[in-house]
């Protein structure tokens, strides 16, 4: 399913800002749940193929989550496993706390007592993130 590029209003701000796992849910549901926003008039945020890629978030996505009102986290199998979603979920949670932004998680094809527990494949993921981030820390003091 073909996708517009993000869209904006007039002020650069949105209704909804969309996290997902693209690989898991870009072409199906996530697809989906963007056009059926947008056809009810829901301004959302969905990251494009042309926005910057690189080892840290872009800011392109940092200023689209701060100045939307809503987060869906679409929360699938191998979420966990992109630092950049996990970049993403951290400054939601951030806004969330500092803002009041309301977040609504999607459990797609996960267990959400998986990702609660950080068990199954999404637990590992996020235990392979820590263990990257320990060695990266013991480098850095070395």
């Amino acid at each position: 399913m073909a996708f517009a590029s993000a869209s904006s209003s007039s002020q650069g701000s949105y209704d909804v800002f969309l996290s997902f796992r693209g690989e898991d849910t870009h072409n199906s549901f996530t697809a989906h749940l963007y056009q059926e926003l947008r056809t009810k008039g829901i301004n959302t945020f969905i990251d494009d193929d042309k926005l910057e890629r690189g080892r840290v978030i872009s800011p392109a996505l940092v200023t689209a989550i701060e100045n939307s009102m809503f987060s869906i986290i679409v929360l699938s199998e191998n979420y966990a496993s992109s630092k950049w979603c996990l970049e993403e979920l951290a400054k939601i949670l951030e806004c969330m706390k500092t803002r009041g932004q309301r977040v609504l998680p999607i459990f797609y094809n996960v267990d959400p007592s998986d990702v609660r527990k950080h068990r199954g494949k999404f637990g590992a993921a996020l235990a392979e993130h820590e263990k990257n981030l320990t060695e990266n820390m013991e480098r850095l003091q070395i």
